[in-house]
């Protein structure tokens, strides 16, 4: 038996890989192989040093190099470009001019903010239309808020704090999809304040349901269950307020919130009776919908059904699902990439290139501003250059040249 060698622990560069290209299964990589799991298991614990031969399926298995995995460079986690506009952050600084006059009424900015929104979830150009729309709209809505903390019109406030929480909401989105996590947690905390502030049990709900989705963009385990942690929480406190038509599908889309904490960590039963025993019921009474713009109900449910199999590794059941979707209907473009994103990535697992780059050109069309900025959408790519046909080169290295990977 041979050892792996201090300086080139390739069994942990696997295991990182594994987990980081789709968080595949042992079993899954194992099979692909044609090696037993206990083997594999062996390889990642640095017990056992793979044949060449092996080295080179895995390789090709995690759309890695064989150098990727035999350098003794760091391992880099990939991460979303930084593409904040800077005029967002100085505004949510509060290093832009202040203004002592022209207040701008609660009405006009509730317009403002709902066209900011359907800006972000409808339109291909959404961030470099956000970054045109929100610097203003930030300075302008946080005057308000200021203006009327101590005004005598508590009706006038506490409109004023609602629409401020709708705005974080749609911050954090933005910040979060630009690569800034940080101001995205910031403003998350921002909407809790608001809509607490406002007394608003929905919008509380909500702003839970938007820190729950930063504290999901980390890679740590205790974030990721934190994540859970406040989504329950926060569906323990609305069950307590009192009802309204909007309940249901705020509550749904707080328990897709621990549905995804829980694949995340790998409890794939507990995800998937999660979702079949609270997510559906919820979508089936709230019916199709877009309150607090979660874009909650049936569809999103079966959306974060294939999610689950395509974290599992189970890119054939994932696909098997995704079959049964429309997500034509969808008002957000976002969720929409998402699910194509994910398709993609099963037929990436499965080695259907073909398959691959079909819906990869379909995701660069739909929204080709995310398609820049995701980075899965670039590790695909970067897998196919590796070992696509030559009849699909030319077009993989196209992507390639426009994702400015080359």
């Amino acid at each position: 038996m041979t050892s792996t060698p201090p300086s080139l622990p390739v069994g942990r560069r696997i295991k990182h890989y594994r987990r980081a290209n789709g968080n595949r299964s042992v079993a899954v990589i194992a099979g692909l192989c044609g090696i037993t799991e206990r083997y594999l298991h062996l390889i990642e614990a640095e017990k056992k040093m793979p044949s060449a031969e092996v080295l080179g399926c895995i390789a090709a298995e995690l759309g890695v190099s064989v150098a990727a995995l035999l350098t003794e460079d760091p391992i880099e986690e990939p991460a979303a470009p930084h593409t904040t506009e800077p005029a967002v952050v100085r505004a949510l600084m509060g290093r832009t001019p202040a203004r002592s006059s022209n207040l701008v009424h609660a009405a006009q900015l509730r317009e403002r903010v709902e066209r900011a929104w359907q800006i972000w979830q409808a339109s291909k150009g959404r961030f470099t239309e956000a970054a045109h729309t929100l610097p203003d709209l930030i300075v302008d809505v946080e005057h308000a808020v200021r203006t009327h903390r101590h005004g005598s019109d508590p009706a006038a406030r506490r409109e004023v704090l609602r629409v401020a929480a709708d705005l974080y909401g749609l911050l954090r989105s933005y910040c979060r999809r630009t690569g800034r996590l940080d101001l995205a947690l910031m403003v998350a905390d921002r909407a809790m304040r608001a809509a607490e502030d406002a007394d608003d049990a929905i919008r509380i709900a909500a702003a839970s349901w938007n820190l729950g989705h930063v504290l999901l963009s980390h890679n740590e385990p205790s974030a990721i269950e934190e994540a859970k942690e406040i989504a329950l929480l926060a569906i323990e406190q609305l069950r307590q307020a009192p009802a309204n038509l909007e309940s249901p599908a705020v509550e749904g889309a707080l328990e897709l919130v621990a549905v995804v904490s829980d694949a995340r960590r790998r409890n794939w039963w507990e995800a998937r009776q999660r979702l079949e025993q609270r997510a559906v019921p919820l979508a089936r009474k709230a019916g199709e919908g877009n309150v607090q713009w979660t874009v909650f109900g049936p569809t999103n449910v079966s959306l974060h059904a294939m999610s689950i199999e395509m974290l599992a590794g189970e890119a054939t059941e994932g696909l098997r699902v995704a079959d049964q979707v429309d997500t034509s209907r969808l008002p957000s473009r976002e969720r929409q990439f998402t699910f194509g994103l994910e398709v993609a990535r099963c037929h990436y697992l499965r080695r259907e290139d073909a398959a691959v780059l079909v819906h990869l050109l379909g995701l660069e069309d739909l929204s080709p501003e995310d398609f820049a900025r995701s980075p899965l959408a670039r590790d695909i790519v970067l897998g196919l250059q590796q070992r696509v046909r030559p009849t699909f080169r030319r077009q993989v290295n196209g992507l390639a040249e426009r994702l400015q990977l080359v």
